[in-house]
């Protein structure tokens, strides 16, 4: 199944795809949109032409387990995103992604505007490379 990511953000939201063997994701965009409804538009359009039967949303977590307001903020659009699209959306810890894609970036030698425009899509591949893992150790 095709397997849309996202990495939600408050200004920048990364999207990433998998194939549909589900071996290998994708970086595809970043969407710059602070309006949750238009976010999830814009995203709902993304799934219909990759052709996705499921979306993983990033559940940005605290260290220790915990949620904060950013949680809650992921919680809220999760809601949002699957009413648009007609999706499921799972919920995934996304804990560590963002330091991980931007270690990614030092050894890609990524800097300056080119890697604040390409880092939260890396996040979104991280994620979702980590829920492929999820799902094949599951069965």
């Amino acid at each position: 199944m095709i397997i849309l990511s996202v990495d939600y953000g408050r200004v920048r939201t990364g999207i990433a795809v998998c194939d549909k063997n589900e071996i290998i994701a994708s970086p595809v965009a970043v969407i710059k949109e602070v309006h949750m409804e238009r976010l999830a538009e814009r995203i709902t359009e993304l799934c219909r032409e990759k052709g996705a039967g499921l979306i993983v949303l990033g559940l940005p977590k605290n260290m220790d387990g915990s949620e904060g307001d950013s949680a809650k903020n992921v919680r809220e659009f999760s809601l949002i995103l699957k009413e648009k699209s007609g999706l499921d959306v799972v919920l995934h810890d996304e804990r560590g992604t963002t330091i991980t894609a931007h270690g990614y970036l030092n050894t890609t030698n990524t800097r300056g505007k080119k890697r604040k425009e390409v880092v939260d899509s890396v996040a979104a591949v991280i994620i979702l490379e980590d829920y492929l893992r999820y799902r094949r150790n599951r069965s």
